[in-house]
C-alpha cells in the first residue's frame, strides 16, 4: 500500500508514545484516524489535537484484552468511516517479576493486553479487510528485547512478545500464499518506548494481587540491574516520530521486518549461535555488560 490519503487507520495504544506518533503520521498522510486506548483522558487529548490540525479523527476507549471492546471498535470504525485500511497494534503493558513470583493475575494481565490484544485485533479486522478486497496493511510491534531475546524477570512480557513475532510471521506467510492484498510489517525497536513503564496504573482491579509483592527484587541480586536496563533502554529508545516514519516506509515497500537498530542483530545472532551449537541459553545480561 503506497497511497494513504482518504484511507482509514485504526491504531491501538494511540494515547501516547509510538501509538500517538503513528496516529499523527497517519493524519499527516491524509488518513482518517481511529484512536483506541484504555486511557480515556489522554485519548481525548490526542483526538482534540488531531482535529485541531485538520484531521478526521475518532477516539474509542478500548481495552484490547476484551474481544467485545475490539469488536465494538471495529463497528464504530465502520459506522463512522466505512472501511479500515491500516491496522497498527501498539497497545502493550510491562511488568517485571521473577517467574517464581509471577501470579496468574500477572500472566492474565500482560498476555491479555499484549498477545490477546493482537489476536483479538487480527481476528476482528482481518475478515473486514478480506471483504473489502482493497490494499490494506497490518503493523504489529514486538521489541527485540521482548520478542527475540529472553531477558530474566521479564517472563510474562517476553512470552507475550515472542507470541506476537510468531503470529505476525505466520500471518505474513498465509496472506502471501493467498496472494491477498493485505501486507504485514513487524516493527522491532530495541525496546518499547518509555510510556510502557507507566502501564501498571492501568491494570484492572480484578487482576491486581491481593497482597503487595514486597519480596519482588530480592529473589536475585541481578533483579535491580535488569530493571535499570529496562528503564534505560526504554528511555533511550529512538524517538516515536522516527519509528513512525520507518513504519510508513515499510508499508510503502511491503517490508515485513523493521529493525531500527543494527546493534540489535548482534544479540540475535548470539542467540541463534547458541541454538545452532545446542548450548545452554545465554544470559543476555553478559552481552549488555552485566555480570552473570
Amino acid at each position: 500500500m503506497d497511497k494513504f490519503k482518504g484511507k482509514v487507520a485504526v491504531i491501538s495504544g494511540a494515547a501516547s508514545g509510538l501509538g500517538r506518533a503513528l496516529a499523527e503520521r497517519s493524519a499527516q498522510e491524509g488518513m482518517k484516524v481511529v484512536l483506541a486506548d484504555i486511557d480515556k483522558e489522554a485519548l481525548a487529548r490526542v483526538e482534540k489535537d488531531l482535529k485541531a490540525a485538520g484531521a478526521e479523527a475518532l477516539a474509542v476507549v478500548t481495552d484490547v484484552s476484551k474481544v467485545e471492546d475490539v469488536q465494538a471498535l471495529a463497528k464504530k470504525t465502520l459506522n463512522k468511516f466505512g472501511a479500515v485500511h491500516l491496522l497498527c497494534n501498539t497497545a502493550a503493558v510491562h511488568y517485571l517479576t521473577p517467574l517464581s513470583e509471577a501470579s496468574l493475575a500477572d500472566w492474565k494481565w500482560v498476555l491479555g493486553v499484549n498477545l490477546y490484544g493482537v489476536i483479538h485485533s487480527v481476528a476482528t479486522f482481518l475478515p473486514i479487510m478480506f471483504e473489502q478486497d482493497t490494499e490494506c496493511h497490518i503493523v504489529n510491534t514486538a521489541p527485540v528485547l521482548g520478542g527475540f531475546c529472553a531477558l530474566p524477570f521479564n517472563g510474562p512480557y517476553n512470552v507475550s512478545e515472542f507470541g506476537i513475532v510468531t503470529l505476525s510471521e505466520i500471518l505474513s506467510l498465509e496472506l502471501s500464499a493467498k496472494e491477498a492484498k493485505i501486507g504485514v510489517s513487524l516493527l522491532s525497536p530495541e525496546y518499547a518506548d518509555a510510556a510502557i513503564l507507566d502501564s501498571e496504573r492501568h491494570r484492572p482491579a480484578e487482576l491486581r494481587d491481593a497482597a503487595a509483592k514486597e519480596s519482588v527484587g530480592e529473589a536475585s541480586p541481578h533483579f535491580e540491574k535488569v530493571a535499570d536496563i529496562v528503564r534505560a533502554a526504554a528511555q533511550a529508545e529512538t524517538s516515536a516520530e522516527r519509528l513512525a516514519e520507518m513504519v510508513f516506509g515499510a508499508i510503502r515497500e511491503n517490508k515485513f521486518y523493521v529493525f531500527p537498530h543494527p546493534s540489535s542483530k548482534v544479540i540475535m545472532r548470539e542467540r541463534l549461535g547458541h541454538i545452532d551449537q545446542e548450548t545452554n541459553p545465554e544470559n543476555i545480561l553478559g552481552l549488555m555488560g552485566v555480570a552473570s
